[in-house]
C-alpha cells in the first residue's frame, strides 16, 4: 500500500482537471474514519447514501435534488476499504458518463488528521468546467464547512447530536 493520496493515482499523468484537497481536522482518525463511512453521517456532509458499506465491491447510490444537467444521483463502488487509512470509489454522475473515482486517505498529524481528497477521471472541456466550475468548488464548501461541523458535534460514542441538521 503507498503512503500517499496522489500515489493511487500515479501510473496516471495529473490532470489540471482533478480536484485535489487537503484538509486538517483537530479529530483523531477513527472519528474522520467515521465520517466518510457512516451512513447517517455521510448524509450530514455530502448526500444521502443508498446501500453504502466501506466493503470493496459494494455498489450504492449518492442520493440528491436533481438538477438541470444532472439525474440527481451518482453511482459508485468501493475499489478500496482501508479502515481508517482509504477509502476509495467510482463515481457516475449521468448515464453518458465515463466512471470517474473519488479518493479519501488519512494521516495523523500533531493536532490530528490530515485528509486528502482527489476527484479524478474528468475528460474533455466539459469534464474541466465540471470539475473547476461545479464539483471543486462543491467539495471545498463540504471539507471546509459540513466536514468540520459534523466531527465538531460527534458525541463520544461516534454518534451525532440530535440538533445537528442533515444535508439531505
Amino acid at each position: 500500500m503507498t503512503s500517499n493520496a496522489t500515489a493511487i493515482h500515479a501510473d496516471k499523468a495529473p490532470s489540471l482537471s482533478d480536484i485535489h484537497i487537503v484538509r486538517e481536522y483537530p479529530h483523531p482518525r477513527a472519528r474522520v474514519w467515521r465520517a466518510l463511512t457512516d451512513p447517517d453521517l455521510i448524509r450530514r456532509w455530502l448526500m444521502r447514501p443508498e446501500g453504502f458499506a466501506p466493503v470493496v465491491g459494494n455498489r450504492f447510490k449518492l442520493i440528491a435534488k436533481p438538477m438541470r444537467g444532472w439525474r440527481g444521483f451518482v453511482e459508485c463502488e468501493v475499489l478500496e476499504a482501508e479502515e481508517n487509512e482509504r477509502l476509495r470509489y467510482s463515481w457516475v454522475g449521468n448515464d453518458d458518463q465515463a466512471p470517474m473515482e473519488v479518493s479519501f486517505h488519512l494521516e495523523d498529524t500533531p493536532s490530528g488528521t490530515r485528509l486528502t481528497f482527489l476527484h479524478t477521471g474528468f475528460t474533455g472541456f466539459g469534464g474541466f468546467l465540471l470539475a473547476k466550475l461545479m464539483l471543486g468548488p462543491g467539495w471545498g464548501k463540504m471539507f471546509r464547512h459540513l466536514m468540520p461541523r459534523v466531527l465538531d458535534n460527534m458525541n463520544a460514542d461516534g454518534s451525532l447530536r440530535s440538533d445537528v441538521p442533515y444535508k439531505y
